[in-house]
């Protein structure tokens, strides 16, 4: 096992502590200078991310929509790979503004604006989630509507795993290909999309991505859409996206059958039922 002979994140960061103690011990100049250059070689983050087109035109702006039960790495994964491109502002949308909580129950995401107040985007973003979080977000009349008005002026229309289903309830996916979450790719069919598979799928300007993780390769895509591939290479190194897991079990076709039940006893049994 390589974890042997690899140093552990406390381990550098043990080691990291102890190279500033003994700056401190030989004078604080080097410790301020290494604090100094580091600042200058990455930069302020608190300058980036804001939306401001760097040629002084509209920004563009990337509506995530969140629900009681949504997946947390079905809109943070996107949102990472959207957060730092030039001109674009993230936002996350709920029914009012406020922390909404994930599908385990164990994170909430806050929301930023309330539906109402949010009637255009460039980009829609809707995550999946738990089946609870789901299906209700499937019957809600007010979040269809919304998701049909944003869709009428989007550039893109897009979704990571189950929310499919969600874009699909809103009547967006009627004859076209689509992907969503592995166990739930019967449901598509019934919502009139064609399964297709892929870790995301391109229908003129509506993108679907299948489960969870999917959402990152979808999110890189989406920024090389929006800002070409050049700058979508560089977020890609920007958040050193260089998957290499150690299991060769991600998707149901690799997995064997005691894997895909097991991998959905841990999806129900993290879920919290409902109040």
């Amino acid at each position: 096992m390589t974890s042997a002979v690899q140093p552990t994140r406390r381990g550098v960061l043990g080691a990291a502590g102890a190279g500033a103690l003994a700056v401190g011990l030989t004078g604080a100049g080097g410790s301020a200078a290494a604090v100094s250059s580091y600042r200058g070689n990455r930069g302020d983050r608190s300058d980036r991310g804001d939306g401001r087109p760097a040629d002084g035109g509209r920004g563009r702006t990337v509506a995530i929509l969140l629900y009681d039960g949504f997946t947390a790495l079905d809109a943070v994964g996107p949102y990472e790979m959207l957060c730092r491109l030039p001109g674009v502002r993230v936002v996350t949308v709920a029914h009012r503004p406020g922390p909404v909580r994930t599908d385990t129950g164990q994170l909430a995401l806050t929301a930023e604006r309330a539906l109402a107040d949010v009637r255009r985007a460039d980009v829609l973003l809707v995550p999946g989630g738990g089946n609870r979080g789901t299906v209700a977000t499937m019957e809600d009349r007010a979040v269809l509507n919304w998701v049909r008005l944003l869709h009428r002026r989007t550039t893109w229309t897009t979704s990571v795993c189950t929310g499919s289903l969600i874009l699909g309830s809103a009547g967006l996916l009627k004859g076209l290909p689509a992907t969503t979450y592995w166990a739930s790719r019967p449901y598509l069919a019934k919502l009139g999309a064609v399964w297709t598979p892929g870790r995301f799928v391109e229908a003129g300007r509506i993108i679907t991505a299948a489960g969870v993780s999917a959402g990152l390769d979808m999110g890189l895509h989406l920024a090389a859409r929006l800002c070409g591939d050049a700058t979508a290479r560089a977020t890609q190194l920007a958040v050193e996206y260089d998957p290499h897991p150690p299991f060769d079990s991600g998707s149901p076709e690799k997995a064997d059958e005691t894997t895909r039940r097991l991998a959905l006893k841990l999806i129900d049994d993290a879920v919290v039922p409902a109040a």
